[in-house]
């Protein structure tokens, strides 16, 4: 039942960071400019008030894209455009590389997520490259825009709110139209929540599988848990606040109570990790109220679990013969569909709706 939490205290002087993380789904990101000395708080404050480039001013209309790239200055060749895709700081602003800062000050225009968080850390930088948005709602119109443009020349470096773009973003999607349209992908690595969670988790690293965020409707997620159940390698989640608990007893439906890592604040000042079992953790987050997006880490299904699954007794009967035989033992209809969901890895409600067919 224990769950060990870990605390990592970073020195002020260290504590550059803008709040968000790869896969973050809050709109509370802001750049804390009090822990920044090397900053001037007044650029930031005019960046922020009198951004001509921020979210809701920008359009992502085409033709708007396609004025700002006319009015660089440096011209290139049709054909020679190229997508970085780059990596930015997922808290700590000492983790931005000097390639990433290199690549976002050349490029013709920088595609963000949320115009208004990148402009803090352009600032930072003291880059000052060409915003246009892409992001989830306006994909549709600005994905093939941006991709005529690098097929006629341009240079664009995507970036996600942080971390790695493409990674439960958008990004994806543009890479695929720009690789269709046969335009260079290059890969300008950086931070990760996910991985940099991973390392320090204490569980197994040879073998492990990113899921991303769980679908958010309960019977949608109970069957990619059970998808999941048969997976032997480390399975890594995205998690809200507001949704962890929920998240984190139906995995303890579905599994059982396995080994988990619970990891939030990452690179950040109050950095913290948690390690036990779902139980233990379920206990924790009840005692001290979930805050910040989480990286949940669980130990996938051992191998003798495998064997024993595969080699066990019911596997060649029907979900009704299965059930039938819990009942046959003295146990209510309602404990033998359990028993018999718990053996396969089912949810319940499956179980149950199959038998009602029979």
């Amino acid at each position: 039942m224990n769950f060990n939490i870990q605390r990592s205290y970073i020195m002020k002087k260290d504590d550059q960071r803008i709040t968000g993380k790869e896969g973050d789904v809050s709109d509370t990101a802001t750049l804390e400019a009090e822990d920044v000395p090397n900053m001037k708080r007044q650029a930031v404050a005019e960046a922020i008030g009198n951004d001509t480039y921020g979210h809701d001013d920008i359009s992502s209309a085409p033709e708007q894209i396609q004025s700002r790239a006319r009015n660089r200055k440096t011209e290139k060749a049709v054909g020679t455009g190229m997508l970085y895709l780059v990596g930015t700081p997922i808290g700590n602003l000492e983790d931005m590389t000097y390639r990433a800062v290199r690549i976002l000050k050349e490029a013709d225009l920088i595609a963000a997520e949320d115009t208004r968080q990148t402009r803090k850390l352009l600032t930072h930088f003291d880059i000052s490259g060409r915003l246009v948005s892409y992001h989830e709602h306006n994909k549709q119109a600005s994905g093939p825009e941006l991709v005529r443009l690098m097929s006629e020349g341009q240079t664009i470096a995507l970036v996600s709110d942080a971390g790695l773009p493409a990674i439960s973003d958008p990004g994806h999607d543009l890479v695929r139209l720009a690789i269709e349209a046969g335009v260079t992908v290059v890969p300008i690595p950086g931070a990760n929540a996910a991985l940099s969670a991973l390392i320090a988790s204490g569980l197994p690293t040879d073998e492990f599988t990113f899921i991303g965020f769980l679908p958010r409707d309960k019977k949608d997620q109970q069957r990619e848990l059970a998808r999941l159940a048969p997976a032997q390698g480390t399975l890594l989640f995205y998690e809200s606040p507001h949704r962890i608990v929920r998240t984190l007893e139906q995995m303890l439906e579905s599994w059982g109570d396995r080994e988990i890592c619970l990891a939030r604040e990452l690179t950040k000042r109050y950095e913290e990790f948690g390690r036990g079992r779902i139980s233990g953790a379920l206990v924790h987050l009840g005692e001290h109220p979930p805050q910040g997006e989480y990286v949940v880490l669980v130990e996938g299904r051992s191998a003798a679990e495998t064997a024993e699954a595969e080699a066990a007794w019911w596997k060649e009967l029907s979900l009704e013969a299965h059930a039938a035989h819990y009942m046959e033992q003295g146990l209510s209809k309602k404990e033998a569909i359990k028993k018999t969901a718990s053996d396969r890895g089912l949810p319940k409600r499956d179980v149950y709706n199959e038998l009602l067919q029979n």
